[in-house]
Order: C-alpha cells, then structure tokens, then sequence
C-alpha cells in the first residue's frame, strides 16, 4: 500500500482544520504588530506559508523533487536552492539572527519570552519533514499552538500592555506537547515497528539512485557530505557493494545464531543510516528479505518530545548546524515534571499495546554509523534551555522505566542488533583510501581471529582476576575480578566477539564481579561521543566509580582543543573563558566527564572489561592519523576497554549465551544487575559507556590466578600469549 493512501483518512480529517489555521496564518501579513515580538511572528508566519506552498506541491506531484509548479522537473540546482532556503535560518552564517538560537531571541524578545518563543520556532521548523510526508495533522496542531500564542500577545496589545503574562505562554506550549503526546510520541513507536510506514524505504527502494536529486526526496538537510559520500558509493563496483552489504546483514543474521535466537520468528528489521548511503541499503534490503525480513526506515526525531539529547537515531541528514542541535538538547526542560514524565510513559505504554503484534515480529535494530568528521566545539549558552537537578533525576527515571516498557513487548532475549562504521570525506585527502580500508578491516578473518581470542580466553578463564597497567605516562592500575568457574569444560567468562552484532571484528570481553575490582583507569586522550578528555581519570572500588575527573581545564583555558565545554552546571567554561583556580578547573572537568560519560548518574558499575585485538584498525588509525575521528565502535577493538554502566547482557542476563567452541558465557552479571529479580529499578542505568587504553598508552594485561601465579597476555604493549603473537605484526606496522 502506498504510504502516503495510509495517512488520507487522517488527512482528509484535518484538510478543514489544516486549511483554516493557514487562513488565519496567511491574513497575519498585513496586521500590525508591536516591537519586538511583531518581527517574530511576521517571521515565523513567512516560514509556515513557505511550509504551505511545499506541502501543496508535494501532494500534487505525489514526489516533491519531480515537478515544480509549472509540471517541469527540478534540476539538481533548483532542489538545492530550495533546501537551502528551508534551513538558511538555522545554518551557521545565519544563526546568529535567528530566533531559533535562543540568545538572540533572548537579546530581542527579553528574557523568558525569549527562551519560550524560540521553542515555538524550533518546534515548528518541524513542518519541513511533515510537509515532505504529508503529515497534515502535524503541521495542523503545530498552526493552532502558534496563533494560540499570537492570540495572548494581540490581546496583551489590546489591552495596551506590551506582552502577556509569561506563565500563559508556558502553559500553552506545556499542554500542547502533553495534550498532543498520543499524536507525536504514538507516531514515533508506530513509524518504528510498522514497515507500512515506508516514506523512507520507498526512497531507498525506488527512487533512481544514480540521479543524486533523489537525496532532496526526505525533507532532511542535504549537504556536501551527503552529495560526494553518494557520487563515491555509485562509483564503486557492485561486488564492493554487495561485500558491503553482505558483511552488515550477515552480522546481523549471525548475531541470533551465536545468541541462539531463533531469527525465523521475526518479519521485520529496523535499518538507520545516513543520507548517501542508500546504493548499499538497497542491497542490504534485499538480502534482508531473502531472510524473510521487511526493513522499516524510519528518521531521525524532529520533535522535543521524541529527540535525543545524545545522538540520532533512524536515517538523517548531515546536521545543518551543530550549535543549534546542542542548544534545543533539553528543551524538555520547559515542560519535564512528574505529572509530564507519568504522562508520557502512559502514552508510550498505550502505544506498545495498540502495536504489540508489530513489536513482537522486529527482530531489532541494523546500524550503518559514519565517522570523520571534525570534533564539535560547542558554546554553552545561559539562555539555552537546562535541566534542574530534579528533572535530571525524571530524565534518568524515564528512560529506566521507559525501557523495560519496552523490553515487555520486545524482550531483549528474543531480538538481536549489528553496527557498522564507515567513513566519511570530511575525513579528509585520504577519504576514500579510508573507505578502502575500513572495508578491509571490516571483512578480515573471521576464523583467524576466532582462534587467536580463544588461545586468549583459555588464558583468562585460569584467572581469579585480571591486573592491567599502563605505560608511557598512562597511569593505570585496575584489578578486575573475574567470575569463578565450576568447570572450565563448559563454562567461560569472556565472549568471544567476532564479526556478528559489533562489526569489525576483534575482542574478548566479560562483565566482572563488582567486588573486589577497583584501581585507577587513567587515559591521557580519549574522545566519547565527540569530546576529547584529557587525562581522564576514573577511580573504582568494588566496582563501582567513586571519583572521576579530567584535565580539560587545569591549563586555565576552558574549552581549549573545543572539548572543555559543559552545560550550564559549569558556568561560562564553553565561552573559553578562564577556569579560574585549580579547584575550579576540577569541578569543570568532573562536570564534563558526569555529563558526557556518567550521563548525570552520581556512580556507575563497571559493566564490560573487554580486551581488543584488532591490531590492523590501530594500524589503519595510526597511518592515516585518524585515532582521534575512529567512532568507540572500532577505538573499542584497538586495546582494552573498560565500560561503565549497564552489562552488554542488559534485559537478557537469563538468556544463554554460547561461545564458537560451545563453552556457555557465563558472566552475564553482576551484583548490581541481579538486583532486577527484587526491584527492577535498581538494576539498570540506560546507559554503557566505552572507555579504551590505546596500545601506545598499554602496559601489561597479566591474568592472575587464584595461587597468585599469573600469565602474560599483553606485556608492554604487545601481545606474549602463546599463539597471539600474529597480533604483532600489526603493531610493528603501526609503530613504523
């Protein structure tokens, strides 16, 4: 069924309600208006008529980007004048006098109407995909809050007052996003579950992807990157492809095979990817399919309700501007409350019901990531929006509580998931040398690697604990205890990971028993979800981190290298200014590594010891002097990582895991997990954060065992275990 023939019925509804909002909107143009809110809404009444002319266009035309109004195709140049123009206002050379950049709205509205009024624009600047998908309804309710809030402000002027009452602003846009929950959070489960909702696999599918105007088909920002990452994919042969493509979707089928999940049980893949990439999506749907699997694309959230203030997920577009993302990343603080979180987790637990059946046949996610790109430097703005501390604290509940919602319909023991990673040409002259490479390191020897961690993991099960130290500056000192085994024959402690769920290849790893693991994990340089620590330095005890801290700021220089900067908890640091005394340079960086790695949790567990082996990827980083743009998925394999929070086994400790050899992964656990057979609130955090030890930074890796005798595996940075030492031969590599 074509998807747009899904959403009439909904459409034609609305078509009364739709059509007299933009009446009203359009009859805005000749009011007068009073300074200074007149020239917000004269320019955000522009935008909406804008959205209004698109939306008709792409309903008669059934495909935006084939006919402009006079039933000619638009050229490539015309489509990107277009989508430039649907987001000139929040791209960097404008943001400046934007009020979606909620400095400026404060410098002109004031403060309060400032931070409020931007939302509203922010909000709106929703309508750009909506109108690409014909989503009426959206683009309706988002019309009737916007003259709602005008209508406050008209009468205020009626009355001869200059604005009204903030608190009547909060309340509408509050109940809008409360009241319009069952619209925008049940959409976003459906469009994630229901592969009738096929907007984006329709694109991937049909469109002709040698003709790049297919990528203004989403409504997403199109830029350079997206453009030459697609010329280059359609210059590649279509073996290269189709080894691309089989490498993502056989992890996938792989990762229920070695989970011992039964794959025949599921109808439907979640795919996400980046705009460029679609050549290799196409194939990778159809070798879905001959698995009995229909994908479901589904994009990136552009609501507050539904984004994430960590990352996106779904396929999207290159970010038109960064600053902009960072500064709305907890616009839920203007309406985040108890009543709202109890609200919002009603809705979503409604929803799962309405789609159970959907939800019980997704098999889980497949994720194409991308790398290169330069680290962002944000500025930290005091007129963004911020979470209190108690919103915080409903922030973290919601997403714990949201998520065993979620594993209900969808246990975690009946689904699975693949990453992969591939660059992209801001990684600079050597990009697709790059790609070449990472293809290669992406496909290497499955049985080679699977031999060499064995030899690693017979060590490590002979072991009470394991000691790893550093070298070279690097600090470290971390004992983690290992779980006992009854019998070594049919137990193991570490996962022998190869090329399944987590692409490339190349690690043992193993969730440690709290007690007793403790010592100093120390990095010198180490970059978490675009930020670059300096000197991180965590301290465990009995497993769990007491202290952490980073040397950012101790120079005096906030944000210096642009990875200093912190919300609003920390002051102006972002603005590079100075960090003041030596106790406040501390409490800045503690406060970056809390935001960034702890995720505001005050402790975290260590949840993951792993150690990697993939030498060739820290030989490919190290000849083209890319270690710090590798994304953690392929960082994690080039040395031991230690990650903090929830066990890689999280909602499916009960399942049992198998290693090649047929040995059972027993340490699916730890005391702090256990605690879901008591009280389910307590055992989770949301949250698994990678944190490596380069080679270059690597002392020893001994294996102690419970005598106190112990076994080598790593000394000095390179591997001594018998039957290992083919890893050194990367190394070698790398170090000349």
């Amino acid at each position: 069924m074509d998807y747009r023939i899904l959403l009439q019925e909904e459409n034609d509804a609305v078509r009364e309600r739709y059509e007299l909002s933009m009446e009203r909107i359009r009859s805005m143009d000749t009011e007068e208006m009073q300074l200074p809110y007149g020239c917000y809404f004269k320019k955000v009444s522009a935008f909406i008529r804008r959205i209004e002319s698109l939306a008709k266009r792409v309903e008669e035309t059934g495909l935006s980007r084939e006919a402009g109004t006079d039933g000619n195709l638009l050229t490539l140049e015309k489509l990107q004048e277009e989508n430039h123009a649907l987001y000139q206002d929040i791209l960097p050379e404008h943001y400046g006098q934007s009020f979606a950049n909620p400095d400026y709205a404060v410098e002109v509205l004031g403060d309060g109407y400032g931070q409020l009024l931007s939302f509203l624009y922010t909000e709106i600047r929703a309508d750009i995909v909506y109108a690409f998908e014909m989503r009426l309804m959206n683009i309706t309710i988002l019309n009737e809050l916007f003259l709602e809030v005008y209508s406050l402000f008209a009468q205020a002027w009626e009355e001869r007052r200059k604005a009204p009452q903030e608190q009547l602003i909060k309340d509408s846009l509050y109940w809008f996003v409360s009241d319009y929950a069952e619209v925008t959070v049940d959409w976003r489960i459906r469009e994630g579950l229901d592969p009738a909702l096929s907007f984006g696999t329709d694109i991937v599918m049909e469109q002709d992807l040698t003709d790049l105007r297919y990528l203004y088909a989403y409504g997403e920002y199109v830029s350079e990157t997206e453009i030459k990452l697609a010329s280059f994919m359609n210059s590649l042969p279509q073996e290269t492809i189709d080894q691309m493509a089989s490498t993502y979707t056989e992890g996938f089928r792989k990762g229920f095979q070695v989970m011992g999940r039964d794959l025949k049980k599921k109808r439907t893949v979640v795919v996400e990817f980046q705009l460029g990439f679609e050549r290799m999506i196409r194939r990778a749907v159809e070798y879905f399919r001959e698995m009995g699997l229909e994908p479901i694309c589904y994009r990136a959230a552009v609501e507050s309700v539904n984004r994430r203030a960590n990352g996106r997920r779904g396929y999207y577009g290159t970010s038109p501007n960064k600053q902009y993302d960072y500064d709305h990343r907890y616009d839920s603080a203007l309406y985040m409350g108890n009543a709202f979180k109890e609200r919002k987790l009603a809705v979503l637990r409604s929803a799962y019901e309405t789609y159970r059946k959907e939800a019980s046949w997704c098999a889980g996610p497949a994720l194409v990531e991308t790398f290169g790109e330069e680290g962002f430097t944000p500025v930290n703005k005091k007129a963004a929006l911020a979470l209190n501390v108690h919103q915080e604290a409903l922030t973290l509940a919601y997403a714990n509580e949201s998520r065993q919602i979620v594993n209900q319909y969808m246990p975690g023991d009946e689904t699975s998931f693949t990453i992969i990673a591939f660059p992209k040409p801001e990684i600079g002259p050597d990009f697709e040398e790059v790609f070449r490479e990472t293809i290669r390191i992406n496909t290497l020897d499955y049985e080679k690697y699977q031999k060499i961690q064995q030899r690693i993991i017979q060590a490590l099960d002979e072991a009470s604990h394991v000691l790893i130290t550093g070298r070279s500056g690097n600090e470290t000192s971390m004992k983690v205890s290992l779980h006992p085994l009854n019998d070594r024959e049919k137990e193991t402690n570490f996962e022998n990971c190869v090329s399944d769920v987590n692409i490339p290849l190349g690690e043992v790893f193993t969730s440690p028993i709290l007690k007793g693991t403790e010592g100093l994990l120390h990095v010198k340089n180490v970059y978490v979800e675009d930020y670059q620590f300096r000197n991180l330095r965590m301290v465990f005890e009995d497993g769990k981190v007491t202290e952490y801290s980073c040397g950012n700021f101790e120079d005096g220089e906030a944000g210096e290298d642009g990875k200093g900067e912190t919300d609003g908890d920390v002051g102006n640091a972002g603005k590079g200014e100075s960090a003041g005394t030596a106790g406040e340079a501390r409490r800045q960086g503690q406060a970056l590594v809390k935001q960034v790695i702890m995720r505001n949790h005050d402790w975290l567990p260590l949840g993951e010891f792993a150690i990697g082996t993939n030498t060739t990827a820290y030989a490919m980083a190290r000849r083209f002097s890319i270690g710090d743009k590798l994304p953690i998925l392929i960082a994690e394999k080039m040395g031991p990582h230690f990650a903090v929070g929830d066990t890689c086994y999280s909602f499916a400790e009960d399942s049992p895991m198998y290693n090649p050899d047929g040995r059972e992964v027993i340490a699916r656990d730890n005391e702090i997990s256990l605690l879901r057979k008591t009280d389910m609130s307590k055992a989770y955090f949301s949250c698994h954060t990678d944190i490596t030890i380069p080679y270059s930074e690597l002392g020893d890796i001994k294996a102690v065992r419970a005598d106190g005798s112990s076994i080598d595996i790593i000394r000095q940075g390179r591997f001594v275990l018998e039957g290992t030492e083919e890893l050194n031969e990367a190394l070698d590599e790398a170090a000349d």
